[in-house]
């Protein structure tokens, strides 16, 4: 039984009913199944069904129709407040009807697809009607959305709430990037080739680029983003788990505790930036107004529901650095914003250089380093630049691009992105979910960024145009290390 509170919302419609009947067309459902909606709005069943199929057809164009109708059979609805003790005993009652009618045998997974602020509430009315309990043989999980807390003292208070009603094993802190194939690729690419482990080191690795870059605005978000800003939004949660991958060690076994085991070490072992520190290895920025393929945008202090005022970053650039055997000295450059040239999320593994004597007869003045480039988006592939001998009589080298495509390993099924998380939470699979010393580990690195900038107001905003790469000092910031950023594969 899968319980979404707040199924009304936009992440119901677009995100979780199409990966459940994903799963559904899959072959990964069971047949004891039942789906409920938990909303304020008042509705009937029978409403209820009908303005989920209507979204269906306006946001699932990539589900099977067959698989849908099938789910909407076992599709209900619960009307209620989320602080009233009587919403909870209702949805107690429906659920030991549903567990009857479709032999669940008791088990639940609570989705709180809500905003931040009812998460701790909805888990102690659960705890309160006696829902949060795995017993009898029935299992009780949570998933609960981003973002988890503001900065390190609102996640460790609401990490307290939460265990005082549910156990660890049973709280799922979702982060959808982790979802994608191609991210879940970065583990066995690394672990299941023999000839990048020796090499994946400070020894040879010059430095990592991490970027996360997006052409759309807020979207609609104005109200929701004015208050969290990248750092909050894509950096301290999807882009930390991106960079936890890429610096891990090899983990005993792909069990879950272990792979999150080696995951949180890297997070602990990223060096905190003292407040005179952030000034020179951060770099903020909001898009002004301009023209986006011909057509002008608003400035985001224009977007619906922001502040004509807003010091809310649209973008941010870090250096960071992991200070562990491993990586000491390796630079880690993370960027991400909203409004630029292109959408893409990338992985950039740069190789040192090699010396050039060799070469010098030849009149060849720099050598472009190796770099292993892992795309998440827009399209799923792994690239690898090399160097060969251009054709003619001198021994001049030429760059050489070997590209691996996802879709080579065969014909993927369309998805959402949540149907691997949406699965493993089914199945008590936390490998790929936050568990709660990785979450305040994020934190103690983000919070003294944040809490810099909350000192000093950004003076220059807006301070880069629509359709660029960002703010000139992103630029820099890697620039006067002798680097540049890598754009795409």
């Amino acid at each position: 039984m899968v319980v979404i509170f707040g199924a009304l919302g936009d992440l119901t419609k677009r995100k979780l009913l199409p990966s459940l009947c994903n799963l559904a067309t899959y072959g990964t459902l069971p047949k004891e199944f039942a789906i409920v909606g938990v909303a304020r709005r008042e509705l009937s069943e029978a409403q209820f069904r009908q303005q989920m199929r209507t979204e269906i057809d306006q946001f699932g164009s990539l589900i099977d129709r067959k698989s849908w109708a099938q789910l909407e059979e076992r599709l209900y609805y619960v009307r209620g407040d989320f602080q009233s003790a009587e919403t909870f005993q209702r949805l107690k009652q429906r659920l030991a009807d549903l567990a009857a009618k479709h032999q669940t045998g008791g088990d639940a997974l609570f989705y709180l697809a809500t905003p931040p602020d009812a998460f701790a509430e909805i888990v102690q009315q659960l705890g309160q009607a006696g829902l949060a309990k795995s017993e009898g043989g029935s299992w009780r999980r949570v998933i609960i959305e981003k973002p988890f807390g503001r900065d390190l003292e609102s996640a460790t208070e609401l990490n307290k709430k939460l265990r005082a009603v549910l156990e660890e094993e049973q709280i799922y802190r979702i982060d959808h990037y982790l979802g994608k194939e191609t991210v879940q690729n970065v583990i066995v690419f690394r672990f299941a080739n023999g000839m990048f482990e020796p090499i994946w080191n400070r020894r040879f690795v010059d430095h990592v680029q991490i970027t996360v870059a997006e052409k759309l605005g807020v979207e609609g978000r104005g109200a929701y983003y004015d208050q969290a800003g990248v750092m909050r939004d894509m950096i301290q949660n999807h882009m930390f788990q991106l960079l936890t991958l890429v610096a891990m060690e090899p983990p005993n076994t792909f069990e879950a505790e272990a792979v999150r085991n080696e995951k949180v070490k890297v997070l602990q072992a990223i060096r905190r930036l003292r407040s005179e520190e952030v000034l020179a290895k951060t770099v903020r920025g909001q898009y002004g107004t301009g023209l986006v393929e011909r057509e002008k945008v608003p400035a985001y202090r224009s977007e619906p529901n922001v502040s004509p005022t807003s010091r809310t970053e649209t973008f941010a650039a870090l250096k960071l650095e992991v200070e562990n055997w491993r990586w000491a000295g390796v630079p880690f450059y993370l960027r991400s914003g909203k409004r630029l040239i292109r959408r893409e999320t990338t992985i950039v593994i740069q190789f040192r250089r090699p010396p050039l004597l060799l070469f010098e007869r030849e009149g060849v003045g720099e050598i472009e380093p190796n770099r292993l480039v892992i795309e998440i988006q827009p399209h799923e592939h792994i690239s690898i630049h090399v160097k060969a001998k251009k054709p003619g009589t001198a021994a001049e080298p030429a760059g050489v691009k070997l590209d691996f495509s996802y879709k080579d390993l065969g014909q993927s099924e369309e998805a959402t992105g949540y149907e691997r998380l949406l699965y493993d939470a089914m199945i008590g699979d936390t490998t790929l979910f936050q568990r709660e010393d990785m979450v305040e580990a994020a934190w103690r690195v983000a919070t003294p960024i944040l809490d810099v900038w909350s000192t000093l107001p950004p003076r220059d905003f807006p301070n880069y145009a629509p359709g660029t790469d960002g703010p000139l000092a992103a630029a820099d910031l890697i620039e006067r290390d002798g680097r540049k950023w890598v754009n795409g594969g």
